[in-house]
């Protein structure tokens, strides 16, 4: 959040440099130091953006964030490089330049009737909050998600040890059915003998008789 902050003051400043050029333009006077300021800064901004993907990709990859959050994080990064390639269209003059984006920018000068544009596709929840608001609210978020991991994490924690006490119980079991079985063996070997003698008895009774 503090990043795509500072994005976003970047562009603030990228805006009022281009105002300023065009006025010297307008007036006949030497722009060039504002060109090369513009330039570094429009590459700062590009370069702060592909660091937001790269972060927001790993987040939602390791799943550190929500799949919404993350869907609602990448609107931002869009909104971001939307503004972006307009601020370079606007450098490289082409096309006719927004009258929005030329009387307002993000902080002050904003005329009556006129829309900020940078607030144009900003959520209910987030309209007329500061950097330090939204970093509050966002830190809320991730406390409120690391609540429900732990949470989910200990249901798992209790299936795992009832899986293993449930195994545990089947060894148990299995271990009294293989003592039974021996046992069944056991006596059915003593039976068979048993048997045999019997019927020797009864045949040497039978000669004797």
């Amino acid at each position: 959040l503090s990043l795509h902050g500072a994005a976003c003051q970047i562009a603030q400043e990228i805006a009022e440099k281009i105002q300023e050029r065009n006025r010297y333009q307008r007036n006949g006077e030497s722009s060039a130091k504002l060109n090369v300021v513009i330039r570094s800064s429009l590459q700062n901004l590009r370069e702060k953006i592909d660091q937001l993907k790269d972060l927001l990709l790993r987040a939602v990859s390791t799943h550190q964030i929500t799949q919404l959050e993350g869907d609602r994080r990448q609107n931002l990064v869009d909104d971001l490089l939307t503004r972006q390639k307009q601020l370079q269209a606007s450098y490289k003059n082409e096309g006719t330049e927004p009258d929005v984006i030329r009387s307002s920018l993000m902080t002050g000068g904003v005329k009556r009737g006129v829309t900020n544009p940078w607030l144009l596709e900003e959520s209910e929840e987030t309209r007329g909050l500061g950097f330090d608001d939204l970093r509050q609210q966002q830190r809320r978020i991730i406390e409120e998600q690391d609540a429900g991991l732990d949470a989910l994490s200990s249901i798992i924690s209790r299936q795992k040890q009832m899986g293993q006490e449930i195994g545990n119980e089947l060894d148990e079991q299995n271990e009294i059915i293989d003592d039974l079985t021996n046992l069944v063996e056991n006596t059915d070997d003593k039976l068979r003998n048993q048997t045999r003698h019997v019927k020797m008895v009864d045949k040497k009774s039978t000669s004797c008789g």
